[in-house]
């Protein structure tokens, strides 16, 4: 079977490595991001399984990088896992209402359990 690709689009050097190394130890292959409108070419180029997004990015922010992937016929069934310091219920329901199919708050999951959440989408 062949592994299923995750894409991840975080500026935070250190929790994107983080987040490759264990995604990569749960047999996935992994393609990262480090702003929106990389997200966005590398999304098109690579049509990951699954993305797990940040929303406070450079360049774009994960809220416009959602309207974009879900209007493009190729991209909008791709699940997208929205993950942010952000804990305003507001912004939650902003990334929910755009098509996210989770927005977990990046303090109270574990690398583990969205490892987990991952899964249940792929």
């Amino acid at each position: 079977m062949k592994n299923k690709k995750i894409m991840i689009v975080e500026d935070d050097r250190f929790l994107l490595k983080a987040y490759e190394i264990k995604f990569q130890q749960l047999n996935f292959d992994v393609v990262v991001a480090m702003n929106g409108n990389e997200g966005l070419k590398l999304a098109e180029k690579e049509v990951p399984s699954l993305i797990l997004l940040d929303l406070m990015l450079p360049k774009m922010n994960g809220f416009e990088f959602l309207k974009k992937i879900k209007s493009d016929e190729r991209l909008k069934e791709i699940p997208i896992i929205a993950v942010s310091n952000l804990g305003q219920k507001s912004d939650k329901d902003k990334a929910l209402s755009l098509g996210a199919k989770e927005y977990l708050i990046k303090t109270d999951f574990t690398l583990e359990e969205i490892g987990e959440k991952i899964k249940k989408y792929i």
